[in-house]
């Protein structure tokens, strides 16, 4: 009895701790998303009024024959693939060069260089990298010129401007990905790898029988943050493009702003939903596939 009062009581103190995490997260999480749901089926005009005027799905059925959306649409999926396929890949890599004994001495700098733009804000940030891709001073442009080399695009041309703020966003997110896979390469089994040396594997047989499925766990990790963080990418197109050059770079959550600014409260809040549905579907299908193995 002393036992089971005991374990009753550590379970009262857990969810006394958990308690105030789990209201806020509803109020200021659960809450405005279930808000926002209902503003995107009723008429814009009347959305923050006390009694809005029901609509049903017309907002739905405005947006999905707004060409402008779908465009963003596109847009926003294809720089997403390009994104998690690019922060995931070049992530990995780093960590496991981070990891590796060609870097003995120094270790710490690399880590401090690459962790370093995570924790710088935001904007000062992609103002910088906006200075640097502009065509008339920017660095970049003028260091091609030196090297008599044709100038960059940059954000001024719509077929390099989605991979100008890739770049950037590279910058600024990188290391975060690569301390997660450097946690979990931290916690693999160094004997299976020496194992597999004494059998007679290579080093790409090593990484791909033995480094690759230890890390499930991060790729899992990484990948889910990586795909929900770049479907909802905002900043940087507020700050370096504005959704331009002709709307190449106008993704979902900057054209929904944009209407939310103009005052069509019920679209801009049924794009975000759209939104929303997306990012959710395709969480849960990643996290379903790697837990089947990668097997479709």
């Amino acid at each position: 009895m002393k036992l089971f009062n005991s374990t009753l009581s550590g379970q009262g103190v857990f969810y006394l701790f958990v308690l105030p995490f789990a209201l806020l997260t509803a109020v200021f999480g659960v809450w405005p998303i279930l808000l926002s749901i209902g503003v995107s089926f009723t008429a814009s005009s009347t959305a923050l009024k006390p009694n809005p005027t029901f609509v049903g799905l017309e907002n739905y059925v405005a947006i999905l024959a707004d060409p402008v959306f779908l465009s963003s649409l596109k847009g926003t999926l294809i720089y997403t693939a390009l994104a998690v396929i690019s922060t995931i890949g070049l992530s990995l890599i780093y960590a496991l060069f981070l990891n590796s004994a060609l870097i003995a001495k120094g270790r710490a700098w690399f880590k401090l260089a690459i962790f370093l733009p995570v924790v710088t804000p935001d904007i000062a940030g992609y103002v910088v990298w906006r200075w640097l891709y502009d065509q008339s001073f920017g660095a970049l442009n003028e260091f091609l010129k030196l090297l008599s080399l044709p100038p960059f695009g940059g954000l001024a041309s719509e077929s390099t401007a989605m991979v100008s703020i890739l770049v950037a966003e590279l910058w600024h997110h990188m290391g975060f990905y690569v301390v997660i896979f450097l946690a979990n390469l931290a916690l693999c089994d160094k004997g299976t790898s020496e194992a597999a040396e004494i059998d007679g594997a290579n080093a790409w047989q090593k990484f791909i029988h033995v480094t690759l499925p230890e890390l499930k766990p991060a790729l899992l990790v990484n990948s889910v943050y990586a795909l929900i963080q770049y479907l909802k990418t905002f900043t940087v197109v507020a700050v370096m493009t504005k959704g331009g050059p002709n709307d190449s770079t106008n993704f979902i959550s900057y054209y929904a702003y944009q209407l939310f600014d103009q005052g069509r409260y019920g679209e801009a809040t049924a794009m975000a939903t759209v939104l929303f549905a997306i990012v959710i579907a395709l969480a849960v299908g990643m996290i379903r596939f790697q837990e089947r193995g990668g097997k479709a």
